[in-house]
């Protein structure tokens, strides 16, 4: 009988690739993302004196439910939306707001370069 040690060499390391966790989303550039951001600062605001105006101000986005901020007056699409900002959440809600939160009022067509996106949430990851 032959030996099943090459054949292991070679089972092995394909098994490990198969049972992998899926890819994370990309990491993104936050220097990139803060000039995309300049796309979003008519109505969001992010920093340490960050406040709302036309839109919520950002800070903390990651984690937060959507339409939770005490002191802002969401549509009832978002105030009724059942989701909390994850990246892949928010990921869905730049390339299409009015498919993510149907009814909701934001002035936005969407985002359609997954690098881009990534890039705008590396800059938001920067303020929790």
């Amino acid at each position: 009988m032959k030996s099943l040690k090459p054949l292991n060499s070679l089972i092995l390391p394909l098994l490990a690739l198969t049972l992998q966790a899926p890819p994370a989303l990309a990491a993104g550039d936050p220097e990139k993302g803060r000039a995309l951001f300049s796309r979003c600062a008519s109505c969001h605001q992010v920093g340490p004196s960050a406040h709302n105006g036309f839109g919520p101000q950002l800070n903390g986005i990651l984690g937060r439910r959507a339409g939770s901020l005490d002191n802002y007056a969401y549509s009832p699409a978002m105030k009724n939306a059942t989701l909390v900002w994850s990246e892949k959440n928010l990921k869905s809600f730049l390339k299409s707001p009015g498919d993510t939160v149907p009814g909701n009022r934001m002035r936005f067509w969407g985002m359609g370069s997954d690098s881009q996106i990534a890039d705008l949430l590396a800059y938001l990851r920067q303020y929790p």
